[in-house]
């Protein structure tokens, strides 16, 4: 045997090729007609690993040794090539989601993993380019990455499926050559059809939604319409009784340790129980469904119920908690309602100083019935509240994000195609009005500067505006999916930039995912 197989044969874990990759991407990229990115490749188990690019497309190739003990599955096609003088068989396939589910199996750090209570931060991609710059941004900075991490309705309004979520998160870290893990976040799920989805993906991280049976008339009702909200409750579901919880709250006060001590009284019991009564049960049936579907391979769970008019207050959050432990639900973070404002895409609205004592709060109950995570929903561009998150909460703080590295990748193309970002431009200027239905956003798009007046130079700064970053936050949907007939009218343009200026857009995500997580070091 040469050399070059002596090597490969010699490897049993996953590494890097480290100085020597250069060399070697040289050797492959002639016979092999592609651009061989170095960092991705990797030794192990008598194979090397890489990713190559021909124009806009991927490819995920293996050069294989005789004895090289690989999974079975890979999508692809096989090729003889002569590499250090010595004779190979390479395959050659697409990043598949099937081949992203192969190198999990070969390379174990390419498969997501379950995070656990540790600080961490999830990076939404709408695209499915931004990964490289993601990992780029968060080296030492103490944060474990969620990569691949999207809710149904995102999924729905970009026209992607759990699967390509989790494979073009794969792919980004294989690209890069990253291997100290990642996990894998399906977003705010709704129904068991949704966990059903997701979980047959891979997915290992699981954020329950129970919006939608969060009563926020609870708040402001009068003690006789409480009572009657609290009679209506799903008492058989929540394995209980009215009375008993009655019981296990009212008259009682919880030291929670470090000077936080919550009592409730017939008031404060009513109203966080009429609303937040039928989200505990929902949360509990659709852990329990859970449970089920992952058979035993590990999971984690969010609780989110951050998406509500009001906020969550300390008793309430206490009553949720208390109420899920009682069921038996287990899981590793949590995202409240805050009080202020957590608008999409801009920073905090509020008051600093009153945020910072709620959250307080909130993690002096995290640290009494847990440990878990404190979860910040819509985290992106709240720098105002960082500093604050990460001295209160310290480790038990999970972020994320989402819309802002879409609106990063805007920024890239502002750029370097100009008349692209101009047309967006001016199309999401016309869906606002429908688009922000669904969104907790504040903007006037009358004071967003029109393309029309802007120079190139200027385009870019639209995205540094309040009112232009979030019309173009919200209208993301409607911006890759709009169709001229059977073709997108943006969609392919917008990514065929972002290809072909992979380093500008991934530099631009990088930066800003880093101001992101610098106050958290």
């Amino acid at each position: 045997m040469g050399q070059f197989t002596d090597m490969l044969n010699s490897v049993t874990q996953a590494v890097p090729l480290g100085d020597s990759a250069g060399v070697v991407a040289g050797a492959l990229a002639p016979p092999l007609n592609m651009k061989i990115y170095p960092q991705s490749i990797i030794a192990c188990r008598g194979a090397l690993g890489f990713l190559g690019a021909q124009k806009r497309d991927r490819y995920v190739g293996v050069i294989r040794t005789a004895t090289a003990k690989l999974p079975e599955g890979f999508e692809g096609t096989g090729k003889s090539l002569t590499v250090a003088g010595e004779q190979f068989n390479v395959l050659i396939g697409e990043r598949s989601f099937g081949n992203a589910k192969w190198l999990g199996q070969w390379v174990p750090g390419y498969a997501p993993a379950v995070v656990g209570v540790r600080k961490s931060f999830g990076c939404g991609d709408r695209l499915g380019l931004a990964t490289p710059g993601h990992i780029r941004a968060l080296p030492n900075s103490g944060m474990f990455p969620v990569l691949a991490q999207q809710s149904i309705r995102e999924m729905t309004r970009t026209h992607r499926t759990p699967e390509a979520v989790m494979a073009d998160a794969v792919w980004g870290a294989f690209q890069e050559g990253y291997l100290s893990g990642f996990g894998s976040d399906a977003d705010h799920l709704k129904t068991a059809e949704d966990i059903d989805a997701t979980a047959a993906c891979g997915f290992t991280m699981f954020t329950i939604d129970p919006g939608d049976h969060v009563d926020d008339e609870a708040d402001s009702a009068s003690a006789a319409d409480a009572e009657v909200k609290l009679e209506k409750l799903p008492w058989s579901d929540l394995e209980t009784t009215l009375a008993t919880a009655r019981s296990d709250y009212v008259g009682k006060t919880f030291d929670l340790g470090g000077d936080v001590a919550l009592s409730f009284d017939e008031e404060t019991f009513a109203r966080a129980a009429a609303k937040y009564g039928a989200a505990v049960a929902h949360t509990a049936a659709m852990y329990r469904h859970l449970s089920s579907v992952m058979n035993g391979t590990p999971f984690e769970l969010e609780v989110s119920v951050d998406e509500t008019a009001t906020p969550t207050s300390a008793c309430e959050h206490y009553f949720v908690a208390k109420e899920l432990r009682r069921l038996g639900v287990e899981w590793t973070s949590l995202a409240p309602r805050f009080v202020g404002e957590f608008e999409k895409g801009v920073d905090y609205k509020g008051d600093a100083a009153a945020f910072g004592a709620a959250l307080s709060e909130h993690v002096a109950i995290a640290r009494a019935l847990g440990p878990y995570k404190i979860s910040f929903h819509s985290g992106s561009d709240k720098f105002a509240i960082y500093p604050i998150a990460a001295r209160i909460a310290g480790d038990l703080v999970h972020v994320k994000t989402a819309g802002t590295s879409y609106l990063e990748a805007l920024r890239a193309v502002a750029g370097v195609d100009p008349g692209l970002f101009r047309e967006i431009l001016a199309f999401a200027l016309t869906r606002w009005d429908e688009d922000k239905a669904t969104y907790h956003v504040s903007a006037d798009p009358a004071v967003v500067p029109h393309p029309d007046g802007l120079a190139d130079g200027e385009l870019a700064g639209v995205l540094d505006l309040f009112d232009g970053r979030q019309v173009l936050h919200v209208t993301y949907g409607s911006v890759l999916t709009i169709k001229d007939g059977t073709a997108y009218r943006f969609r392919n343009r917008l990514l065929g930039a972002l290809i072909d200026n992979e380093d500008e857009h991934y530099a631009t995500v990088e930066a800003h995912i880093g101001r992101h997580v610098a106050p958290f070091k």
